[in-house]
């Protein structure tokens, strides 16, 4: 059984950080090597994430990979039969069951990269995305600039007045900005 399997050998990749800082770019740059590689890939988001598109992954710098919608995370099982690489983007929105639909298709051999928001726009741990950076083999953050002084960002701040923690937006609603630049916004709200 061990030597059968030892050819196949699968693992979770996290590519997170802030809003603008290039995850469902790297997302898609993965993916695309994997294609090319001749490598079966699936490629899902959540459903709520509508955007730029229905049926794709779309960067902000319109980057797009076709890929399926889906409602749950246990519907990615029924839609991984056959695959060596499974992409997921938006993961925060998703629930927790995301890590160990996650942790299943890795198992079962199956190379899972995961794109993903790692805080909230109030700097909180978002969703699912705790969890998978520790079960992920491979975990990478990338970082925008800030748009106020030019350090690197790592905070997706909010610039409308909504409290939701989800609120699908883009340059409209959010900004990426630095730690220090959050901590001081912060205390203008306080």
């Amino acid at each position: 059984m061990f030597l059968e399997n030892a050819s196949k050998k699968g693992w979770i990749e996290v590519v997170c950080g802030s809003m603008f800082s290039g995850k469902t770019e790297e997302l898609i740059r993965r993916l695309k090597r994997a294609k090319f590689a001749h490598q079966k890939v699936e490629i899902f988001k959540p459903k709520i994430d509508v955007r730029y598109s229905d049926e794709e992954v779309v960067s902000h710098d319109s980057n797009a990979i076709r890929s399926t919608p889906v409602d749950s995370p246990q519907n990615i099982l029924l839609m991984t039969a056959d695959v060596d690489v499974v992409g997921i983007d938006e993961a925060q929105f998703f629930d927790e069951s995301l890590v160990d639909v996650c942790r299943q298709l890795a198992d079962s051999g199956i190379r899972v990269i995961v794109a993903g928001l790692d805080m909230d726009y109030m700097g909180k741990p978002f969703g699912p995305m705790p969890t998978l950076m520790a079960t992920a083999e491979y975990v990478t953050k990338v970082h925008a600039i800030c748009v106020r002084c030019g350090n690197l960002a790592h905070h997706s701040h909010r610039l409308t007045a909504d409290q939701a923690q989800v609120m699908l937006g883009a340059q409209d609603s959010y900004e990426p900005i630095c730690r220090h630049c959050f901590n001081e916004l912060m205390k203008q709200e306080r």
